[in-house]
């Protein structure tokens, strides 16, 4: 009896000290999730208002989800939602205040739509900082089961979505953009002149002065199968094409496989009261626009059920330039010869 007791009071504080299920712990079949985050850069985040963070539980938790293990989900979420509301509170501000900038999507809780704002005075620095952090902690289970499901549904979009940018921002170093084809004239004395140098007249669009594109609506799933909308640029002028992208983006080369990494400064911007889309722009540091790669001609509205997904992710996987990409096999082939660039893109709603 001494001894099962003591089994089962060891079982008991190993499932408290990891978030496993009891049975897994008494069972000795505790397992984790590889790879883990580096959550580290959470506490540099205003939402939990200087309280200490439990990272590594954090990084279990979404490991958990990127990998779609219910159980290992189940049993963390409750042990980050009864003992660690600080924690919770950041990873939901990572995704609505901090990095992505975003409101929660059409589908989300009550719960989030009513406490983003709070993390968006957060971040900025708005009003008590401390306000999101108390909501969170004054929330009841059900409410902060709902926001942590919300904010999980982000976190674990494969590679990488807005709070994801953590771990990039944190870890990877900065992607080098390809050399400018220009510079072979500038080495040799040849002065090169880019549309950023002409003194435009007033009434010419610079857009038309350069590369453009078309785009076509796809879907597609990420890494753990969850769906996301998807668009394929194709040239539509001759000065279009792979060299243009590559000198004009930092988009990374794509085969198909995982996903791109995600750009905040560039957007997909879709209009709410035509239900369509408007152009895709890099916007800079001073947000002003400054690359326009594809603007739309005339206003069409979108299939019903693409909105919706695009509604619910608010993140775009754009991929190109693609000649013909409605041709079967075409994308597949762009992609296996190395000419196909990507990056996931935010929607921007107006």
């Amino acid at each position: 009896m001494v001894k099962n007791h003591g089994k089962k009071s060891r079982a008991k504080k190993k499932a408290q000290r990891t978030g496993a299920s009891h049975a897994s712990a008494a069972a000795g079949t505790f397992h984790t999730h590889t790879p883990l985050p580096d959550m580290s850069a959470l506490g540099q985040l205003p939402y939990a208002a200087g309280r200490e963070l439990d990272t590594e539980l954090a990084a279990r938790l979404v490991a958990a989800c990127r990998t779609a293990c219910k159980p290992c989900q189940k049993s963390l979420a409750q042990k980050l939602r009864t003992e660690h509301r600080p924690t919770l509170a950041a990873l939901a501000g990572a995704v609505y205040g901090e990095l992505a900038g975003i409101g929660p999507g059409a589908f989300a809780s009550d719960t989030s739509r009513s406490w983003a704002p709070l993390a968006r005075a957060a971040n900025a620095g708005e009003g008590d900082r401390g306000a999101a952090l108390a909501a969170v902690e004054a929330m009841d289970d059900a409410a902060a089961s709902d926001l942590l499901e919300d904010a999980l549904d982000h976190w674990a979009m494969g590679t990488p979505l807005p709070a994801d940018l953590v771990d990039k921002l944190a870890a990877a170093p900065p992607r080098q953009r390809p050399a400018d084809p220009m510079d072979a004239f500038r080495k040799a004395g040849i002065k090169v002149v880019t549309l950023d140098d002409l003194d435009l007249p007033d009434g010419v669009d610079p857009y038309y002065l350069a590369p453009n594109y078309g785009v076509t609506l796809m879907k597609t799933d990420t890494p753990d199968g969850r769906p996301m909308p998807m668009l394929v640029l194709y040239p539509e002028t001759e000065d279009a094409g792979i060299e243009d992208l590559e000198a004009r983006t930092d988009w990374e080369h794509w085969g198909l496989h995982g996903m791109p990494d995600m750009d905040p400064h560039w957007r997909v911007r879709a209009r709410i009261a035509e239900r369509s889309l408007q152009g895709l722009v890099h916007v800079g540091e001073d947000g002003e626009d400054g690359i326009e790669l594809w603007r739309a001609a005339k206003t069409v509205s979108l299939p019903q059920h693409w909105w919706d997904l695009l509604d619910r992710v608010q993140h775009v996987l754009v991929a190109g330039p693609v000649k013909t990409p409605e041709a079967p096999g075409a994308l597949q082939a762009a992609g296996g010869a190395g000419e196909l660039l990507a990056v996931v893109a935010r929607v921007a709603f107006v």
